[in-house]
């Protein structure tokens, strides 16, 4: 049995809408990562859907999903540092609790 490009796109659409939601309706900030981070996912399940259907000769898509991997991984290290210096200073890692831009 062979798949098209199709169950990947909405499969990728899923799991988009689901991170959008997430990011819209979740107050705690670690929530608030893995739903941005589930968003970035469904753009590299495009990525490689893309590379592997359009373009198979080349790595080209593979590579940028790679890349873009790292780079979230390096965006969730940053996250998780920031929360935690929120959670130290604010004693909360609500969204709504940080209405303070100075320190």
């Amino acid at each position: 049995m062979r798949f098209g490009i199709e169950p990947f796109l909405m499969l990728a659409a899923v799991l988009f809408s689901i991170g959008l939601y997430g990011a819209l309706s979740k107050k705690a900030t670690v929530q608030l990562l893995l739903s941005l981070e589930l968003m970035a996912m469904a753009v590299n399940i495009n990525l490689v859907a893309f590379a592997r259907f359009v373009t198979p000769m080349t790595m080209d898509g593979v590579f940028f999903a790679v890349f873009t991997m790292v780079v979230s991984a390096a965006e969730v290290g940053l996250g998780l540092g920031l929360v935690i210096a929120i959670y130290r200073s604010l004693k909360s890692s609500e969204v709504t609790s940080m209405n303070e831009l100075k320190g």
